[in-house]
């Protein structure tokens, strides 16, 4: 493994938006899921499709959430619907108690309601990033709108260094119809990563930017720049690194132990009417396992340089 530092400089990001021959597409299988590659290999695919035809599909498809593919383009290295925790799904948001008119809704488990895609606003590519952007509609138990989001996700793929690809991960909630409040536990609500279910519970591993920090202890740290994970499907190893934008709401709390792999960032934050929050992840995926620890500071150390994504 290379030991290149990732470049997340914001001068060195927006650079590569610069107009360039795309080298990434986006293909949208229209209703179902939407697919960024690279050549014919799948990096990520965005599983966005809202269907009510039958108590099983509405299961499947109650929220929206990113795929990530392994090397080969041809599989996801992240969890789907069914398993263990069925609504444990890719890369997703979500809090189990969302406080909207004076009742909590449920939009972690999905109980009673559902996270509906809305439309496109853009899709981008340049060079070697691809972006795109889903309006979502958080659901009340009667299917009315609570909460409004912009999920824009950008890949991309730095050709150099550890990480084979980096998501940016940008959420921007308004609360639209009313006061909002973002509310659970570290096991059940922010923004996390799940491993395909087929992941070799003895073996998961995670990492966190000191060493007396680990799973044992590692939800009294709080506001970590990043948190960092590697866990085995087969024969083949998979690392990802979460980095914590700066701007993000702080007394975020860190949830890296559970040996099936689920791993991610909470916090509770309040909307008022009309508001918005916007919070930045990126999300580093590494073929194999993670690089040393001081590599990936370097990496979150940069990223933390880059302005905050938001409003």
């Amino acid at each position: 493994m290379k030991s290149t530092a990732l470049a997340l400089t914001l001068t060195g990001f927006m650079g590569l938006l610069a107009p360039l021959t795309a080298q990434l597409e986006i293909k949208d299988t229209k209703g179902k899921h939407l697919d960024i590659l690279s050549g014919d290999k799948v990096l990520v695919r965005y599983m966005y499709e809202y269907d009510t035809s039958t108590p099983e599909k509405k299961h499947a498809t109650y929220k929206p959430y990113l795929h990530v593919f392994d090397a080969a383009g041809k599989a996801p290295i992240t969890k789907g619907p069914g398993g263990q925790f069925t609504h444990h799904r890719g890369i997703f948001i979500g809090w189990s108690k969302l406080g909207f008119n004076g009742k909590s809704y449920d939009r972690w488990h999905m109980k009673n309601g559902a996270i509906v895609h809305q439309k496109f606003l853009e899709h981008k590519t340049r060079g070697n990033t691809a972006a795109i952007t889903s309006v979502t509609h958080w659901h009340d138990d009667a299917q009315k709108p609570i909460l409004d989001e912009e999920r824009t996700m950008t890949v991309w793929t730095p050709g150099e260094g550890w990480a084979r690809v980096v998501v940016f991960f940008k959420s921007k909630l308004t609360a639209s119809y009313g006061d909002v409040a973002l509310k659970g536990d570290p096991e059940h609500a922010g923004i996390q990563y799940r491993p395909a279910d087929e992941v070799n519970r003895k073996k998961t591993k995670y990492l966190f930017p000191k060493e007396e920090i680990t799973t044992a202890n590692v939800k009294k740290s709080k506001d970590l720049a990043w948190i960092a994970e590697t866990y085995w499907l087969g024969d083949n190893a998979h690392s990802v690194v979460q980095l914590n934008h700066p701007g993000n709401p702080k007394g975020t709390v860190h949830s890296a132990y559970r040996d099936y792999g689920r791993f991610g960032s909470f916090f509770e934050k309040d909307i008022k009417k009309g508001e918005s929050l916007t919070v930045n992840y990126a999300f580093a995926i590494v073929d194999g396992e993670l690089p040393s620890r001081s590599e990936i500071q370097q990496a979150s150390e940069m990223y933390a340089a880059m302005e905050e994504d938001g409003e």
